[in-house]
């Protein structure tokens, strides 16, 4: 899936928080977003989502525009800030029941999504008894359950233990091999110079590109 950010503009309360930003996401890649906190990391995933609308420019994806001619792009998971988990379900139920909205994946997707986070076995318990680093492996199944073709992670790696890191970046590098289109905004410096083929900053809503060398 590719995505064209074109000369997008976001003010809120008088405060810039994407400045007129420029760039095109291409399939099969994965694109690093680091910079400080409030430096509009979270917000460009958002732009890109359709959670937000542009004070100017425009998000094309696959050459639809967002809000116009798309409400929001098909094909994408996503975990963003505050993601709500139904805490009074297990884990297989809060996927089976949102994959009723859009009706395209399988039992057996689900089965297989929750097997490559790890959370193949934790069968009939409850969201609410999950540690954090199982709250944060089903947000990841959820972003993954559909086969998105655009992937968009907001810190993957918070709360997870050493080895579920490593399964994690295995599984990103798995999907990014398959075709799909992912961007990942991480603190932790070794998701990002691990993973990513193109390292964008992110300072007062600017960005700036560093490709990452093979």
């Amino acid at each position: 899936m590719k995505v064209e950010v074109k000369d997008y503009l976001k003010i809120i309360k008088g405060r810039t928080i994407l400045d007129h930003v420029n760039y095109s996401f291409d399939s099969g890649k994965i694109y690093g977003l680091y910079g400080r906190n409030g430096s509009g990391k979270t917000m460009l995933m958002r732009a890109i989502a359709g959670l937000i609308y542009p004070t100017e420019g425009k998000v094309l994806i696959d050459g639809k525009e967002l809000h116009k001619d798309i409400s929001f792009p098909s094909d994408t998971g996503i975990i963003i800030e505050n993601m709500e988990l139904m805490p009074q379900y297990d884990a297989y139920t809060n996927l089976k029941l949102l994959s009723k909205i859009q009706k395209k994946a399988t039992d057996e997707d689900i089965k297989e999504a929750l097997d490559k986070v790890g959370l193949a076995n934790t069968g009939k318990s409850k969201v609410r008894t999950f540690s954090l680093g199982m709250k944060q492996k089903l947000s990841i199944a959820q972003a993954i359950f559909e086969k998105p073709k655009l992937l968009m992670l907001d810190e993957p790696t918070n709360a997870l233990d050493e080895k579920s890191v490593e399964d994690v970046r295995k599984l990103l590098l798995e999907l990014k091999n398959q075709g799909t289109t992912i961007i990942i905004a991480s603190h932790n410096k070794e998701d990002i110079n691990n993973l990513s083929d193109v390292v964008l900053e992110v300072d007062n809503g600017k960005i700036k590109e560093r490709v990452v060398e093979a």
